[in-house]
């Protein structure tokens, strides 16, 4: 009964006229989004106030409401810039969360912000969800892919994710019962994938210069590398995701012009396995050491470009990095090996090298890209590891 008396509403309201652009209280709201602009019309008097208490009732009424309202212009916008630049759904999402705190800024009603949020989402073909327990409210929606260290529910065999744990710290899920609020909305059956393969292009203008430099055989080399701060913040919030999704971030245009060709230019005339040893040191000791719950207070991986960004960064960190470069400059065959403490990287060539890891057939050298106590050269692993019992994350073959 509950489910057919909002399907009814929503049809009610679907044939309602639209307000006219040029009402009273109608503004443009322009703004920015990793360089590019976007406006539309709003009116602030529409904007919805939440209920005090929350509730399946209260949550489908606040719906109903702004769908009521002349929306209809920031959903336009939105759609436009997704038809135009192709984003991913994570860089759509910090989109879409930006267009939420210009209209309903967190700070001022954290609920209403995070219902502005739902809204979008499912107006912008989504499957998400609101669930409530007192006066928590959880955005959930769906993705097949496998997340960490974020809650999920699943659904009539569907996985949920939910986009906004990180502002809670914790819940205990023992103590709170949160109960699912759903609207009917035909169009809301879009998957959700944390996957990255494209970056938007920034203005070269916000980047800045970082300056890297190590030495390699008494060699020392620098870098200044371009590093744009924008693209920290769209990570922000970035869920621990599995390796193959990690590993395969690319690095932004500026970024990659900034430190590829030289790395290319570095290593040309150096045989293959050379090549590798200077990218594997490059990676090791042009960055400080540090485990990522003491840089951050809780594990992450991070992108080859977020890895470039930080001053310090741990073994799977370093990991994306060597991976990524070793890819775009070599091409060459890999897996990644998780052992209990640690994340390292093996790479095939014509001829192995040193102790090498067998697997699917193939013969792996070992490139440790994180620093150790020893200077462990191609083939060598650490010795601790060797009777360690490890597992094979990922592998990636050349087409």
């Amino acid at each position: 009964m509950y489910q057919r008396t909002i399907l009814w509403l929503l049809l009610a309201i679907s044939f309602q006229p639209a307000k006219s652009q040029n009402e009273p209280g109608v503004s443009t709201i322009h703004y920015d989004f990793c360089g590019t602009p976007l406006h539309f019309s709003f009116n602030k008097e529409s904007l919805q106030q939440s209920a005090c208490t929350l509730s399946q009732q209260t949550v489908a009424d606040f719906y109903i409401r702004v769908n009521a309202s002349p929306y209809q212009s920031m959903i336009a916008a939105l759609q436009a810039y997704k038809e135009k630049y192709h984003p991913d759904d994570w860089l759509f999402y910090q989109l879409i969360r930006k267009t939420a705190q210009i209209i309903s800024p967190k700070s001022e009603d954290y609920t209403r912000y995070t219902m502005y949020k739902w809204f979008l989402l499912i107006k912008t073909g989504y499957d998400a969800y609101i669930t409530v327990s007192g006066e928590k409210l959880l955005l959930y929606i769906r993705s097949d892919e496998e997340v960490y260290d974020i809650p999920v529910r699943v659904n009539d065999g569907r996985q949920y994710v939910c986009l906004n744990y990180h502002d809670y710290g914790a819940i205990d899920f023992t103590l709170l019962h949160f109960v699912q609020t759903t609207v009917p909305e035909a169009s809301a059956k879009q998957v959700f994938s944390y996957k990255i393969k494209n970056l938007p292009s920034f203005s070269p203008q916000d980047y800045q210069e970082k300056d890297l430099h190590f030495t390699y055989y008494d060699n020392d080399y620098h870098f200044k590398v371009k590093l744009n701060p924008q693209l920290i913040t769209l990570f922000n919030n970035y869920p621990t995701v599995d390796y193959a999704s990690q590993l395969n971030i690319p690095l932004s245009q500026e970024t990659y012009l900034s430190l590829i060709p030289l790395l290319k230019k570095n290593v040309k005339g150096m045989s293959v396995k050379k090549g590798v040893d200077y990218l594997m040191r490059f990676t090791r000791y042009a960055f400080l050491f540090e485990v990522d719950t003491k840089s951050f207070g809780t594990e992450k991986r991070l992108s080859p470009e977020q890895t470039l960004f930080f001053e310090q960064s741990d073994c799977e960190d370093r990991v994306a990095l060597f991976f990524y470069l070793v890819k775009e400059i070599y091409n060459l065959p890999m897996i990644v090996l998780e052992y209990p403490k640690h994340v390292t990287i093996a790479v095939q060539f014509d001829k192995p090298k040193g102790k090498t890891i067998e697997y699917n057939g193939n013969k792996y050298s070992i490139c440790e890209p994180t620093p150790q106590k020893e200077d462990l050269p191609i083939g060598k692993m650490l010795a601790s590891l060797r009777k360690t019992h490890y597992q094979v994350v990922y592998q990636y073959s050349p087409q």
